[in-house]
Parts: structure tokens; sequence; C-alpha cells
């Protein structure tokens, strides 16, 4: 059927060439917002240090450094999720479960910087049902164990 189709390689060559446009831009955004979300943990860090030592006894400001490293976190597993291997198919399951970290990551990030005393319990039940839910997802999708065998069936 492609070979009836004048011009298709030419119009999925091109469409190729869009993609990693877009996922350069992608990638030099992600860089300016992972740096940029770097350099405040590195000043609020630094603020932590001078001012209360490096013994923080405010669960507030580990929630909020906490936030911040996941934010920086989020970021860079972010950019994974449009690396594209020379290696890999594109379309390949590395995405999907980079997706799904991704999901994870920020789900957890919400547990840490979530105020317990302003917590709605169906809102930290869907939470939990979100976590739980990614976590199941991704094991299902999980790459195979190197050097592991599947099962055989005997032969009769």
């Amino acid at each position: 059927m492609m070979k009836r189709l004048p011009g298709f390689f030419q119009m999925a060559r091109l469409f190729d060439l869009f993609e990693e446009g877009v996922m350069l831009i992608l990638t030099l955004l992600i860089v300016v917002i992972a740096g940029t979300s770097l350099v405040h943990v590195v000043v609020a860090v630094g603020r932590m240090v001078l001012t209360s030592g490096l013994n923080p006894t405010s669960p507030e400001v580990l929630q909020g450094i906490f936030g911040m490293f996941f934010t920086v976190l989020i970021a860079l597993e972010f950019k994974h999720s449009i690396l594209v291997l020379p290696d890999a198919q594109p379309h390949s399951m590395i995405r999907m479960r980079s997706v799904l970290l991704i999901g994870m990551l920020a789900t957890v990030r919400k547990f840490i910087v979530i105020d317990l005393k302003e917590v709605d319990v169906m809102e930290l039940l869907a939470l939990s049902a979100a976590v739980l839910s990614l976590g199941i997802v991704y094991w299902l999708v999980r790459a195979p164990t190197p050097g592991a065998t599947t099962p055989t069936t005997p032969e009769e």
C-alpha cells in the first residue's frame, strides 16, 4: 500500500525532522527549567544553613526544600522521557515507564509538601490510590530482567 502513495516516505521523513526539532526545543526548555529550579534549591538550602544551621526544626522548611528537590528530579525525569535513544524505538515502553515514573514522582512530591492540618481524607485517599495505580502499571510494563528465562512447558 505504501508503494502506491507517492511521496509517503518524504512526508514521513519531514514529520520525523519536525518531531526531532520539537524534542530539541523541549529539551532546551527543560534544561532551563531544571537549571533555574536547581539554583532556587541551592539558594534555599544556603539560607536554611545560614539561618538555622544544619539542624532545622521546622517541618515546613523541610517540606519546602524536599518539594524543591522533587521539582528538579521531575524536570530531569521529564527530560529523559523525551530523549530519543539511538538504539531504541521511539514509541517503546521506555517512554511509558518514564511517564509513569514522572506521575509517581509528582504524586510523592504532593505527599511530601501536603499540609496535614488542612488535608481532606478523600484527597489523601485519592493520592494514595493514584500512587498505587501508577505503581501497579509501572510494575506491569517493567522491562524483563536481563538473563531471566521465560517459563516453558515440558515437552510431551
